[in-house]
């Protein structure tokens, strides 16, 4: 039996207000069962131009009837079915024509929440807000709202998940964000060109498809070899460049906010607290320019990319405001592995360093593209020491270091004695590092 008081509470408790989503969003679902149809067609195109060079205008015209109205049903259903709601500890999501699905997200367990708005949504003046939340790899989301529906809902629910009352929370309003950045579009082009990645796949092109059309000269085989390449190569150019564009990073209290896109545009906010390692990128091709990229690991974040690239005198002060007390050792500090280790990595072995400094791990690797890792002692969640026979015969080991975005840095071919003692003095450092961290909050 239940106690009056406990009765008395829930007869107190505000009822739940469920909410839909915005009224366009029909528009986005009805292509569910035209994407089908797409999709048996391009599985086997053969019978598919069968079946259509079978159908008559009357045939196809009925089909159109048909489909037309079914995809218009659907996704009114579907929009129809789907509701959300606030209360006062999780944001509940309620899916599902024939299956209903409901999901209970705790607002202490969200990471981060980000605001997308792609091209015919940014037309539409719709958004979508996507949710990364503790423990699951895919984000939720509610797609669609209101633009300026969107940016008070992620407002209210950082709030909440920063503590405020539920009743406050509303007012609390989006924080204010300081521009810190922004890469200008000329310096991402170069940079894109500049990028190996781009010229590598045009290269195995212009070789792989005249030897295919001198081998088989058949035009089909030479066209689904050329076009896989042609768009890798578009990808790491024309994609990235328009992803990428007005990239502009700001602060706030809430973590460092994020805006870019020329055709989705993108609002994503890093969690304070939550970055587990940060990696400094080099290209061979950017060196003379001094620029780097910028990478993260997110632990509950998909969010991977700090700043696609800047000087690295200014990347080296946004890794600070992201690492609050970590600076980045000086070249100097990095020490390379023995001279032995030549016989386990040739040539390559010059490219691994390790520095420790009182508060980060940082380990370097790569000679043509450098990549430098730092992980803060406070982040580490283990330190493992492998040594294989040939790399016991000639007595050096890797000293891996695993953190909370199921990541691993690593620290390659060391001495084994100086690994075996930096096993247990990272050990050491990572117990103090997280007994003196602060806690990991929104808006702290």
């Amino acid at each position: 039996m239940t106690a009056p008081g406990v009765q008395e509470d829930v007869r107190d408790r505000p009822p739940v207000t469920e909410r839909r989503l915005h009224p366009v969003t029909p528009l986005r679902r009805a292509w569910a069962p035209v994407a089908v149809l797409i999709g048996w067609a391009l599985h086997d195109p053969d019978q598919a131009q069968r079946q259509l060079t079978r159908l008559t205008t009357t045939h196809l015209l009925i089909g159109l009837a048909v489909l037309i109205p079914a995809a218009a049903l659907y996704g009114f259903l579907t929009w129809w079915f789907t509701h959300f709601a606030v209360t006062e500890s999780e944001l509940r999501i309620r899916t599902g024509l024939l299956f209903r699905r409901t999901a209970h997200i705790r607002l202490e367990r969200i990471q981060a929440i980000d605001v997308t708005q792609p091209l015919l949504a940014r037309v539409a003046g719709v958004a979508k807000l996507r949710l990364d939340v503790i423990g699951t790899d895919k984000k939720d989301e509610l797609a669609f709202l209101g633009a300026g529906e969107a940016r008070a809902l992620r407002a209210e629910l950082l709030a909440r998940a920063a503590g405020f009352a539920p009743e406050t929370a509303h007012e609390v309003g989006e924080a204010p964000s300081r521009e810190m950045l922004r890469v200008p579009p000329g310096v991402l082009a170069v940079s894109l060109l500049l990028t190996g990645a781009t010229w590598g796949w045009l290269l195995v092109a212009a070789v792989v498809v005249p030897l295919l059309w001198t081998a088989t000269h058949s035009l089909w085989t030479v066209l689904a070899t050329a076009v896989p390449l042609l768009g890798a190569a578009g990808a790491s150019s024309v994609g990235r460049f328009v992803a990428e564009y007005d990239w502009t990073l700001g602060e706030s209290p809430d973590g460092l906010r994020i805006d870019h896109g020329l055709l989705d545009r993108a609002h994503e906010t890093v969690p304070p607290g939550r970055v587990q390692t940060v990696r400094l990128v080099e290209p061979l091709l950017w060196r003379w320019r001094d620029w780097v990229r910028v990478e993260l690991d997110v632990a509950g974040s998909s969010n991977s990319l700090l700043l696609p690239v800047a000087p690295r005198e200014l990347a080296e002060s946004v890794v600070a405001r992201v690492l609050p007390g970590v600076s980045v050792p000086p070249r100097e500090a990095f020490s390379r592995p023995p001279r032995r280790a030549r016989w386990c990595v040739p040539l390559w072995w010059r490219g691994y360093g390790l520095a420790v400094t009182d508060a980060v791990f940082a380990a370097r690797h790569g000679l043509l593209r450098r990549s430098l890792s730092l992980v803060p002692h406070a982040k580490v969640q283990s330190v493992r020491l492998v040594q294989g026979p040939w790399r016991r015969a000639r007595g050096v080991a890797d000293v891996h270091v695993d953190t909370g975005a199921n990541k691993s840095v690593t620290a390659h071919l060391r001495d084994a004695t100086e690994a075996a003692a930096l096993l247990h003095s990272q050990a050491e450092r990572s117990r103090t590092g997280r007994r003196d961290a602060r806690p990991d909050r929104w808006m702290a």
